[in-house]
């Protein structure tokens, strides 16, 4: 037997394994919540010719109350090196200035949250966001190792990997000009986001955690979040144009709009 026909038959039969394990699993395949930061206001659409502001559910973006089966402990705000903690503070302090989502950047992950959509097959998941910053991906194969022949992105390299009936997502290979969170949470090129989802009934649970070694003395796991399905279709995105630096009078903040 020559080893390119052996390669075959192992080849086709880690996927018809890899098929098998995934009719046993749940299928996260679906629209699900806008979860991310939005305008305390409402958002504002107009529809028909008039004007509608709606209030939309933010339960998504904010921790479960009561807690969530399956959750890992979390801790509110990530816990930074103390030699990092002054940079920290200024670029909090300063987010309008040092903050490139405020001039269209890409946020990067886990910044961007849980995914609005998301398309589930064999081998790989496709993931669907709605941001500012323009309609965004990510391709996430499920794979056993990280690629070591592309550079760093904004979102990272992504592989995913099943613990029971819990999907982990796991990404490195980052760009350091996102944060991975408000409040200036600023990374080092050594930073790799784990995300975790399971169902809970309908709901998905969602918890993100943050490890830098260079910057975080620990690594930083997020309360978990409960996110609802959704039939509010992704739209797409206008094309974010920076003309706004050039008026800011203050230090503003994302949330305090």
């Amino acid at each position: 037997m020559t080893s390119r026909i052996l390669s075959t038959i192992l080849a086709v039969g880690a996927l018809t394994t890899l098929l098998a394990q995934q009719g046993k699993h749940p299928d996260f395949s679906g629209i699900w919540q806008y979860s991310v930061a939005t305008a305390a206001g409402g958002i504002k659409q107009v529809v028909g010719g008039k004007a509608v502001l709606a209030a939309p559910d933010q339960s998504g973006r904010q921790p479960a109350k009561g807690g969530v089966a399956g959750a890992l402990p979390s801790d509110p705000t990530p816990t930074y090196k103390p030699e990092l903690l002054a940079k920290v503070k200024e670029a909090d302090d300063n987010q309008s200035r040092m903050d490139n989502t405020f001039a269209c950047g890409k946020p990067g992950v886990p910044r961007l949250g849980p995914p609005r959509k998301i398309v589930q097959t064999p081998s790989e998941l496709l993931f669907f966001y709605e941001d500012m910053s323009g309609d965004q991906y990510r391709v996430v194969p499920f794979a056993s190792k990280h690629r070591d022949d592309v550079d760093p992105s904004f979102n990272g390299d992504s592989i995913a990997r099943w613990d029971g009936d819990t999907l982990v997502v796991e990404a490195t290979n980052f760009v350091t000009e996102t944060w991975f969170g408000e409040y200036g949470y600023i990374h080092s090129d050594a930073m790799k986001v784990t995300e975790r989802f399971w169902k809970q009934g309908e709901n998905m649970a969602y918890q993100v955690t943050v490890d830098d070694p260079k910057m975080l003395a620990k690594p930083w796991v997020q309360a978990a979040r409960v996110i609802k399905p959704s039939d509010d279709l992704l739209q797409e995105t206008p094309k974010c144009v920076e003309d706004d630096a050039q008026r800011l009078t203050n230090k503003d903040h994302h949330l305090q709009r």
